[in-house]
């Protein structure tokens, strides 16, 4: 079973030092312009051509995959039933082969985590690797998580980047729309444009909500580390120490309590209600309930990450 590592205390493709706010408020989220319901429903179209009825991946309703390098080969996508495959950045190192990923987007929609901060994707400096992503292969412009950059790269101012980031995958495919994680840098992300990745959170229903409400109505997706599967054990071991990280669980549970299988009492309690709010938790219908639910505030596309191994998600 694989658990949630230190460095994705946040969205494994986000996380910026910089401070952002998240507005929220209480709307109702229908009506938002047929291209986001039309795009909506061709990543449905997808998932369903390629899950066979009753699998784990039909039952949950993911819309698609984010596959982490060093927990996986991903040409494991190729086996996987959706249509939409993510991946992680977890260093240059561990970047997966180009001519791999063109291969896997002959026929699925693939999208590459590249962090505008670190060498080789920085619009204002070295940009020998963004220049190398193949054409079929969609992006993912995130600030970096500062785990997986260096001193140097974590100094990188991120706004500026960002924005040269879209003009330069704008330039190179007119016709295309990047993908934007917003984890630490939400409102750089929101003046960016592109489709907003979020990563889900206690708040991720209200805050949508409000988006909408104020009239926003660009495409909305959301990453979301998910178990399917009912047994609270072996959820705990997949997330507990992710949901554990977040300050407001932090706060919430007793010193040096367990974050796994292993919490009793009142940590058990905590832990068990955390990853609920941070994760898509619970047996493959439960956690169809969580993403339609999803869906009907404005969320356009759900990307589930196999906490506990990519076996799960067959």
């Amino acid at each position: 079973m694989t658990a949630l590592t230190d460095a994705d205390d946040a969205d494994a493709t986000t996380r910026a030092e910089t401070d952002a706010d998240s507005d929220a408020d209480d709307a109702d989220a229908d009506g938002h312009g047929d291209s986001r319901v039309d795009a909506a429903d061709d990543a449905a179209g997808a998932l369903e051509r390629r899950a066979p009825e009753g699998s784990v991946a039909a039952r949950t309703g993911l819309d698609g995959v984010a596959l982490k390098p060093t927990e996986c080969d991903v040409s494991v996508a190729a086996d996987l039933p959706f249509g939409l495959v993510c991946v992680d950045y977890e260093g240059r190192d561990e970047l997966p082969s180009f001519d791999l990923l063109a291969e896997l987007a002959a026929d699925r929609d693939v999208r590459l985590a590249t962090p505008v901060r670190a060498d080789g994707f920085d619009p204002r400096g070295d940009d020998s690797l963004s220049r190398r992503v193949p054409a079929s292969v969609g992006r993912v412009l995130v600030a970096g998580h500062p785990a997986y950059l260096s001193e140097t790269e974590r100094r990188r101012a991120v706004a500026p980047r960002l924005g040269d980031a879209m003009d330069a995958v704008a330039a190179a495919d007119p016709d295309g729309e990047p993908w934007v994680g917003t984890e630490g840098v939400e409102r750089l992300a929101l003046a960016a444009g592109g489709v907003q990745y979020e990563l889900l959170s206690r708040t991720t229903e209200r805050d949508v909500r409000g988006l909408r409400a104020a009239g926003y109505d660009g495409r909305i997706a959301v990453y979301a580390p998910t178990v399917p599967t009912d047994d609270e054990d072996d959820v705990l071991d997949a997330v507990g120490d992710y949901a554990a990280r977040r300050k407001p669980v932090r706060d919430a549970l007793p010193d040096g309590a367990a974050t796994d299988s292993s919490a009793d009492g009142r940590a058990r309690d905590v832990l068990s209600k955390a990853v609920r709010d941070y994760a898509l938790v619970g047996d493959p219908d439960t956690v169809g309930d969580r993403v339609a639910a999803l869906k009907d505030v404005g969320v356009d596309t759900v990307v589930g990450y196999p906490a506990a191994g990519v076996e799960t998600f067959r």
